[in-house]
């Protein structure tokens, strides 16, 4: 069987952390086993999804590299195959027509959760319905047994047909129901695996139903547990309970987030830290909990910190750049070269803007208070003196390191006396990384300018 899975998202918000796990996790069992993941829209709801949100779902999925294999189908554009099933259910007996007015099925509502019972409307066994009376189509559920799905994630779940009712499939105005939609959208698409959150468990249980009534095989259903916070409490923003797109905006790398997001409810024994490219490899549908994973701001900074390590020291200058634009022309090639050194602490694009402030001005940087008071009388005084030794200074820090600690001897300076007050002329800053890199990355000419700038 060649697999073929689906991302549906409905486009009423952002993709949330959530979604974008679904999302992987489909790609994920889909690329394992050599098949195929597509992507649809439910747009059917047409008071609650947007424009704006279709594309924020599309921005979110295009970062992440889950876009699907084909154009992303719309929901809305499938009404006349949704109504076309539930014509041919009736004809299957499978279905039926229900010609209750409002206040009847209010009627009929309250007594059934008053009597513990399924809805069942008269009309499922009448057979004098009234002509050219509007009608709704329902699902002809059967009335004893028991439901069973294999569910690859929770295993055997059962549930009574006493408990379900015989659902509308087709309002009255032609347009289907959620459950309807969903069914033959997946049988049209030829999805093979339903792979999503389990708060659809019991739609489930409903679905099975339709692919019934329909005489469609049903697919292979796997429902994943949802994300909690840290606390264990349900997901809300405090938690992390956000749009992809501002883990993008708070600087995390795609790589990680999809590194992170698989780890989220599938372990792979004792592996945290992996690529795209292995979790394909290993993601065969197993090794699934069946409990809530939490979501870790602390965990999420940890991996991204590694994949901030790996990626490439230009990408990075790039992302950086893009947040502060405003640089000198060598700045791109100093971000490069340091970016090593960033990155042993930096675990966010933002931190990395931070941290390399000093790297966008030509001259002297913005000294902070606490450097400022490294810069004493005595300390400029040095520093003019070092600003002559770098004129015939070695360039290359090989040949600087011997050089330097030769005329510090001559001058009867240790590193302390004239390392810190460097430091804070050449970046503002008491903390950044070794002073001989600096120096030697931003060059003769650039080094000179700013020890001058601060002792004017």
């Amino acid at each position: 069987m060649s697999v073929i899975t689906r991302f549906a998202p409905s486009p009423t918000g952002y993709l949330h952390i959530g979604g974008a796990r679904t999302a992987l996790f489909n790609y994920l069992f889909a690329a394992h086993h050599g098949g195929k993941y597509l992507l649809r829209i439910e747009d059917t709801d047409k008071k609650r999804s947007t424009p704006e949100a279709v594309e924020a779902i599309h921005d979110g999925l295009r970062w992440l590299g889950l876009q699907g294999a084909e154009e992303a189908l719309l929901q809305s554009s499938r009404q006349e195959q949704h109504q076309k099933a539930a014509f041919a259910m009736l004809e299957r007996g499978t279905a039926y027509k229900c010609y209750l007015g409002t206040e009847e099925l209010e009627a009929i509502r309250t007594k059934a959760r008053q009597d513990g019972v399924p809805v069942r409307s008269p009309w499922r066994n009448r057979t004098d319905a009234p002509q050219d009376a509007p009608f709704t189509i329902r699902l002809k559920m059967p009335e004893t047994g028991e439901t069973v799905i294999e569910d690859m994630v929770q295993g055997r779940v059962a549930i009574r047909h006493d408990q379900l009712d015989d659902m509308i499939l087709l309002r009255s105005d032609g347009s289907p129901t959620y459950m309807l939609a969903v069914v033959v959208d997946d049988h049209d698409m030829g999805i093979t695996h339903v792979i999503r959150g389990d708060d659809h468990l019991n739609n489930g249980f409903r679905q099975y139903h339709i692919y019934q009534g329909l005489g469609w095989d049903v697919p292979v259903f796997g429902h994943i547990p949802l994300i909690h916070g840290a606390d264990g409490a349900k997901l809300s923003k405090r938690h992390g309970a956000l749009g992809v797109d501002a883990y993008q905006e708070m600087g995390y790398l795609p790589e990680a987030m999809l590194n992170y997001l698989a780890r989220l409810g599938w372990s792979h024994g004792d592996d945290e830290l992996f690529s795209l490219e292995q979790a394909i490899d290993w993601f065969d549908g197993s090794h699934i909990g069946k409990s809530a994973a939490r979501f870790d701001f602390d965990k999420l900074k940890s991996v991204n910190h590694h994949w901030m390590r790996q990626a490439d020291p230009a990408r990075l200058a790039e992302m950086v750049m893009e947040r502060h634009p405003a640089g000198v022309a060598r700045t791109k090639g100093w971000l490069e070269t340091m970016m090593p050194l960033f990155t042993e602490r930096a675990q966010t694009i933002p931190e990395l803007v931070e941290m390399s402030k000093w790297l966008f001005c030509s001259g002297a940087p913005e000294i902070a208070d606490e450097a400022q008071a490294l810069l004493t009388p005595e300390a400029r005084s040095r520093l003019q003196a070092f600003c002559d030794f770098m004129t015939d200074a070695p360039e290359t820090l090989a040949a600087f390191e011997p050089a330097l600690k030769e005329w510090m001897a001559a001058n009867e300076l240790k590193m302390k006396d004239i390392g810190l007050p460097l430091r804070a002329a050449l970046t503002g800053t008491k903390t950044a990384p070794s002073i001989l890199d600096i120096i030697v990355i931003l060059g003769r000419e650039e080094v000179q300018r700013r020890i001058q700038d601060i002792c004017k």
